[in-house]
């Protein structure tokens, strides 16, 4: 999954982000504690250009060309 942190932060229903900024939550990845882009994924997922079907679609696809699923 890649989504901006501003993004991940307007979906936070849970209100994580704005704890972890306050400093109530050490360590949370994004704010206080580096992410780290992984550099050569398998499959990339950019969930803020899509919906979560879209999304799902593109992880599926990846699971059948990878012979790791079955196509339908």
């Amino acid at each position: 999954m890649d989504t901006p942190l501003e993004v991940c932060e307007e979906r936070d229903v849970k209100g994580l982000y704005a704890k972890a900024r306050d400093g109530e939550i050490p360590q949370f990845t994004g704010v206080s504690d580096p992410y780290e882009e992984p550099l050569s994924p398998e499959v990339r997922v950019l969930t803020h250009d899509r919906d979560t079907a879209g999304s799902a679609a593109q992880i599926v696809s990846y699971l059948e060309e990878a012979k790791l699923l079955a196509p339908e």
